[in-house]
């Protein structure tokens, strides 16, 4: 081999190559095991992989200084500035990158070595009013031009004759990280020897960087390029996730690079209990810092696959040790956390992957990037999102040589290029850490609780290696008191001794000719309604309805609907609304789940509905004149049930949910300070008595003496009608879904007609401020004022007040304000542990306002509403489903759903319900549903290709208007050949059109 060796030496270039292509037929790697060579002529020659990525960087960003590696140094001292020059010159007369230019030939980027020439070095004084932070930061953020150079700027300060600041500037396409210590050093020893009149010694150096340049590519074409590639596409699979940290701001589309730093300081105790955990587990101090980011990013973001970008110096050739240039490459280095995972297991695996990850360092990033082929997005970098780098020692202290002391000058001004950056370097008194982070996306206050966290789970990880991950303190005991108890105001109890119905009958007393109900042309009084629904109730014990006896109750929009309700209440018994509208197949399955016994109707209704044989019918029109129109002996306590209404369910089948008299009234009386509503005010019943947002309009009204208008199903439907009933009927208080709004919006900004509103209330569904900005230009933010309330049925109607202002809509999340006085909420993890300030968790809620749960769902009552781990009096929690996070100090905003279930038109609904009823259809193969901007879209795969595309369409419509409500059909159907899956068999939404 040896001789093989030296006569290679002899080769040409174009000999060695094919010398090399022979070998690899062998499985041997010629360039792999031969001394890197030296180029044949100063001709322009091919950039490294690295410097590639750079030349189509800068052409897409010529302006751009994010890629400048700045150096500057104050110099303490007499300074001889002939010497320093001399140095400098020496310096780039030595390294051919420091002189090297770039081009564009074709297709091919070239790099160019310029010869040596004299260098000049200006001395600068300060400008009036500047400061020396300043001048630096101007200087090194001036972008630089890799076609015409230089690539190296050199600025000398003078302040006065013993203090100068020296200010190097280099772009990254020439240099790194590794070579400034190289830099420094070959300088300084290069000023020491011009100040005593002679030239440095140094040794010549075996290689310039283009002939690494060139190697680098023969050695990797010949194998090992495919070798190292095969890890990384195993390690890294076809799946390449974005890290979703919590920010501040929405990302940009494109990124500015604008960063900021924060310093952080570990002490020597915290150190040595770091290296003695590091020691025990057999890892470097290294790996333990790296577990410690990765467990802090999946606290932070919740998932499960941590990838971390960490720079390695990719100068394992001896050749390249003492060379100025661009080595350093990027490995992606890969954590992955389980529910059970421990301390333990997560260093032994990221020691098994970092140890890993040595062997095959070479692979350039770039070249990993194209085979991989992450989505591409020019807001991210791609492949990882978040850096670290790790020095043993620092290379920033303080240095004297001939008669001068150099410190290192810190600028003000950081680049971001990534999202976030940790740097750690080992003192003798501790720890220095360094948290750099794009200005774009975060504040410093949120980079500042962040890095107190890192240190909290440091502290954690050292406590007790068995532990854990998701029981590693984050939180310090001041932040988990803010969320626990802090931000959770004191708890108000707000007693609730009557019920619904003996509320009305009070009011009836008290304003008995008051009108109540108004539909159409028809309205009743208090008096009316109440003499009404007590002759039905007297009716209703006679068929044995009591307390917690479920009644079904379909009925059209009208003044029955309303009697019948509250005739039901007044029996005792809890009601069932079954909106006519529904189709059979879902009344049907209401009927039979619920129980119900008696049912009251409208008999023109009875052909239409479903109705179980068991099942008793009473018309709400029969005659009633036989019955007393005295109130009926109450029999109902605050506990019994007032009624159940149903929402969509996962597997397919709807959910009964249980709510009592209490719920009812303490909903009430816990926002009485807020809204203060009164006998003035009229009300509206927009929504279908099925949703529960109509249990808060109908007794909104009438538990306050109020007027309900209940808006004809045709009206519901009609923007412009509905607009002339508010205007008609001087409507006060108005309650929307924001789909809803959007749409009355529209009319009422277009129309000169004054209404009466005094409030606007959203609920049902997430709102869009921004929306709102026509309606803030036309009426303001004051009169009507309106309101967000976030809410859900098993928490009674809703649980947060949050007023809207016109400042509000610069602000693209969805407010919730705070939580009603008599509940408490809290912002979780998986293992209910509470989050961080800005991340994102499932939304508990707690206290007066929970159901007792879901009807005949024991098991599903169980997993939704679970034990108050926080509560010393045997309280419940419900978890909602909904991601939230606090925005500031107890402010918290809606984020989203977990699972699959999405808000249609202010009805919750689950995907996998619709996903279940297609799939049902024998027509249908494979079927996946999805949201897209607000409307439900079905992709499916029909069982016979060749039927055709638009009558399956039809069909499929026809079926799901059968069995389901309108608001759960999609409205887009989309055929396709077949469903797009990733390597591992799962459905690769991405990819679908």
């Amino acid at each position: 081999m040896q001789q093989l060796l030296d006569s290679v030496k002899s080769l040409s270039a174009r000999e060695r190559k094919a010398l090399a292509i022979l070998l690899k037929r062998q499985g041997v790697n010629l360039y792999g095991v031969t001394p890197i060579a030296r180029r044949e002529t100063p001709a322009p020659s091919a950039l490294s992989y690295a410097q590639q990525r750079q030349w189509i960087i800068w052409q897409l960003e010529p302006h751009s200084a994010a890629y400048n590696i700045p150096l500057a140094l104050r110099l303490h001292g007499a300074l001889d500035v002939e010497a320093l020059r001399r140095s400098l010159e020496h310096l780039i007369e030595r390294h051919e990158t420091l002189r090297t230019t770039f081009e564009q030939q074709g297709d091919e980027a070239l790099q160019v070595v310029h010869p040596a020439s004299p260098f000049a070095l200006s001395v600068d004084q300060l400008a009036v009013g500047e400061t020396v932070e300043r001048y630096v930061d101007q200087e090194v953020q001036r972008p630089f031009d890799l076609q015409h150079g230089p690539l190296l700027r050199v600025r000398l300060l003078e302040l006065s004759e013993q203090e100068h600041v020296l200010v190097l500037t280099q772009h990254h396409i020439v240099s790194d990280g590794w070579s400034m210590p190289i830099m420094v050093d070959e300088l300084m020893q290069c000023y020491q020897a011009a100040t005593l009149g002679r030239e440095a010694e140094r040794v010549p150096l075996p290689i310039q960087y283009a002939d690494y340049a060139i190697w680098q590519r023969n050695w990797l074409e010949m194998g090992e390029q495919e070798r190292q590639l095969a890890y990384w596409t195993q390690q890294l699979g076809d799946q390449q996730p974005i890290l979703q940290l919590p920010t501040d701001r929405p990302r940009p589309a494109l990124r500015s690079y604008d960063g900021a730093r924060l310093n952080v300081e570990l002490d020597a105790a915290l150190l040595n209990s770091l290296k003695a955990l590091a020691r025990q587990q057999g890892i470097t101090l290294f790996m333990l810092l790296l577990a410690s980011l990765q467990t802090l990013l999946h606290r932070y973001s919740g998932q499960a696959d941590i990838r971390v970008g960490v720079p390695v110096a990719n100068r394992t050739r001896s050749e390249t040790q003492g060379l100025i240039g661009f080595f350093v490459n990027t490995q992606v280095l890969k954590a992955e956390f389980g529910a059970q995972t421990t301390v333990t297991d997560l260093l032994q695996q990221i020691k098994h992957t970092a140890v890993q990850a040595q062997a095959y360092q070479d692979l350039p990033f770039e070249q990993l990037v194209e085979a991989l082929q992450p989505q591409r997005d020019l807001s991210r970098s791609p492949l990882f999102q978040v850096a670290y780098n790790h020095q043993s020692e620092g290379h920033n202290e303080a240095r004297e040589l001939a008669g001068l002391r150099l410190e290192y000058q810190v600028s003000d001004k950081h680049t971001a290029q990534f999202d976030l950056t940790l740097d750690t370097c080992e003192r003798q008194n501790g720890l220095a850490a360094s948290l750099t982070y794009a200005t774009d996306l975060f504040d410093a206050a949120t980079i500042e609780r962040m890095a107190g966290h890192w240190r909290n789970l440091l502290t954690g990880m050292c406590r007790d290696v068995n532990q854990r991950i998701a029981d590693l303190p984050l939180l310090s005991v001041e932040e988990r008191q803010n969320t626990l108890r802090d931000w959770n105001h004191k708890l108000a109890a707000y007693p609730t001794e009557q019920c619904a119905h003996q509320c009305i009958e009070h009011q009836a007393e008290r304003t008995p000719q008051a009108i109540a109900l108004i539909f159409g042309a028809e309205q009743l009084s208090y008096q009316q309604l109440n003499s009404r629904a007590n002759q039905l109730a007297h009716k209703l014990r006679e068929q044995g309805v009591g307390p917690d006896m479920r009644v079904g109750l379909a009925a059209e929009r009208s003044l029955e609907m309303i009697v019948g309700m509250l005739a039901i209440l007044k029996a005792g018994g809890a009601y069932v609304p079954l909106d006519p509208d529904y189709p059979q197949d879902r009344l049907s399955f209401l009927m039979q789940d619920s129980g119900i016994e008696l049912l009251l109707t409208h008999a023109h209704l009875l052909g239409h509905l479903p109705i179980p044989a068991h099942v008793q019918t009473l018309d709400l029109a029969d005659a009633l004149d036989d019955y007393s129109t005295e109130n009926p002996i109450n029999q109902t306590a605050p506990d019994n049930l007032a009624y159940v209404i149903y929402t969509s369910g996962s597997t397919g089948k709807p959910k009964g949910t249980l709510l009592a008299h209490h719920n009812l009234m303490r909903l009430f009386a816990a926002t009485d300070d807020w809204f203060a509503f009164s006998e003035k005010d009229v009300w509206t019943l927009f929504h279908s008595f099925a949703f529960d947002f109509s249990v808060w309009e109908i007794f909104g009204a009438l538990l306050h003496g109020g007027r309900l208008v209940i808006v004809p199903r045709e009206v519901t439907r009609s923007p412009e009608d509905f607009h002339a009933l508010l205007v008609e009927q001087q409507v006060t208080v108005l309650n929307q879904t924001p789909s809803a709004f959007k749409q009355l919006m529209r009319v009422a900004c277009d129309s000169p007609v004054h209404m009466s509103l005094q409030k606007v209330i959203f609920g049902g569904e997430a709102l869009d401020v921004a929306s709102l900005k026509p309606w803030f230009a036309r009426f303001g933010d004051q009169a009507p004022q309106l309101i967000n309330m976030y809410g859900i049925t098993e928490t009674t109607v809703h649980v947060t007040y949050r007023p809207i202002t016109e400042a509000d809509t610069h602000n693209p999340a969805s407010p919730i304000g705070e939580a009603i006085p008599d509940l408490s909420w809290y912002v979780l993890d998986a293992d209910f542990n509470p989050v961080a300030q800005g991340c994102s968790g499932e939304l508990h809620i707690g206290h007066a306002g929970l159901a007792r749960g879901y009807h005949n769902r024991a098991a599903l009552t169980a997993e939704r509403f679970v034990p108050d781990p926080f509560s010393n009096d045997g309280g419940r929690l419900y978890r909602t489903g909904d991601l939230a996070r606090y925005k500031t100090a107890g402010v918290i905003e809606y984020a989203g759903r977990i699972d699959h279930q999405v808000k249609i038109r202010g009805f919750r609904i689950e995907l996998g319900e619709i996903e279940a009823r297609l799939q049902a259809h024998s027509a249908v193969r494979e079927v996946v549903v999805l949201t897209i901007e607000g409307q439900l879209a079905a992709y499916l795969l029909p069982t016979d290709p060749a039927q055709d595309q638009q009558t399956l369409r039809e069909t499929l419509k026809a079926e799901l208007r059968a069995h389901l409500p309108d608001y759960m059909v999609p409205t887009h159907f989309i055929i396709l050949d077949k469903l797009p899956l990733t390597a591992n068999g799962k459905l690769d939404r991405k990819a679908l059109p």
